[in-house]
């Protein structure tokens, strides 16, 4: 079987400089706040272009955090609006809701999946007070359009980079175009560590520091508190981690990008429409992303040839049991791009047989 993603073979390149990262963390005597993140924090943000970087615990702590740094700064309050592609995971949702807000959702660009800026307009009410776009599956959003609207209304803009970590638009990388910008470091992301880890991104000196209060117990000195904070903090072993990684992550992503110009010259299905690629930096394919009618038959049909497909997602966040009742369900299509999408396997160790193969496999599909 072809596996969706072999995070031990990704990681298998970089062993020896993975163990010696631990090592020295082990020898260090240090573990929480120390060294390592300070590092990590630093090239990260000079990676983004940015001017502050702090790592909390995972990505959806991130997002929950930056919205709850806005309000202990007055910038939001309960009850707010922020609007959201209703077709994005959870947890870009689960962080409006955590801090009181009111989740918007409109529907994405068809083609793109991404925030259609034409959408954004319409939703803006009154009680709008932010946006917050998902990069999804690796694509950037169209921020020069979103930033703009964003400073017509005086908006708050928080992005969702989960996905996309070193996409980026006339040579402005993600993270650096908002606000604010919200990472997960997932093992399965582009940029993965070995365990649960996050980060934000900001130009905001003042948010920057708000933040680092809050993920830990909101104090910035032990045993006095200034905020009602949480324990969010990365950890020094994962933050090594990271920094052997964020080394080789454009060399990764130049993988996955050859990988998505094979399926996209030889995958030749009718009954497959393949992702938009603009052709640039803007889209890292963390994730290979096709639509079909005959979504659940070509999945099994992949499976008996030995390929490992995923769905992201089968159930939009507007269906789910946690939200029933929550939204309105008018929402055609965002359903039916969650009833359609298969993810193809998208690995930077994929072998050439390996994509003949995937290839094969799909071009052979009959409904």
């Amino acid at each position: 079987m072809i596996p969706f993603l072999n995070l031990k073979e990704i990681n298998n390149k970089y062993s020896q400089d993975l163990k010696d990262a631990c090592a020295r963390v082990i020898d260090s005597g240090w573990y929480i706040m120390g060294k390592e993140l300070e590092a990590f924090e630093r090239e990260f943000a000079q990676y983004c272009g940015v001017q502050h970087c702090i790592g909390v615990a995972n990505g959806l702590d991130a997002l929950t955090l930056t919205i709850r740094a806005w309000k202990e700064l007055g910038k939001l309050k309960d009850g707010d609006e922020v609007i959201v592609p209703a077709n994005t995971y959870i947890a870009s949702i689960l962080s409006i809701s955590e801090n009181n807000l009111v989740p918007v959702l409109v529907e994405p660009n068809e083609e793109t999946f991404n925030l259609c800026p034409e959408s954004v307009a319409a939703a803006i009410t009154s009680k709008t007070k932010a946006i917050l776009p998902v990069h999804l599956y690796g694509l950037i959003s169209p921020m020069k359009e979103l930033m703009d609207i964003a400073k017509d209304h005086g908006l708050l803009v928080l992005e969702d980079c989960a996905q996309s970590h070193g996409a980026e638009i006339n040579s402005v990388k993600c993270g650096n175009w908002g606000d604010a910008g919200a990472f997960s470091f997932y093992p399965g992301k582009n940029l993965g560590a070995l365990g649960d880890a996050g980060a934000i991104t900001t130009n905001d000196s003042e948010l920057a520091e708000v933040l680092r209060a809050l993920r830990n117990y909101g104090s910035y000195k032990k045993y006095e508190n200034k905020y009602i904070g949480v324990n969010s903090r990365l950890d020094e072993i994962q933050a090594a981690m990271l920094r052997v990684k964020l080394a080789y992550l454009d060399e990764e992503t130049q993988g996955r990008r050859s990988v998505a110009q094979y399926y996209l010259e030889n995958i030749q299905n009718e009954l497959c429409i393949l992702p938009k690629w603009p052709a640039t930096d803007e889209h890292v394919f963390h994730l290979f992303v096709i639509k079909t009618s005959h979504r659940n038959a070509l999945e099994l049909h992949l499976r008996e040839c030995g390929v490992q497909s995923l769905i992201h997602y089968p159930i939009p966040a507007h269906q789910q049991t946690a939200y029933e009742g929550c939204f309105d369900n008018n929402l055609p299509l965002t359903e039916k791009i969650h009833e359609q999408v298969l993810s193809l396997p998208m690995d930077p160790t994929l072998s050439t047989n390996d994509l003949k193969t995937i290839v094969s496999a799909i071009n052979g599909f009959k409904a």
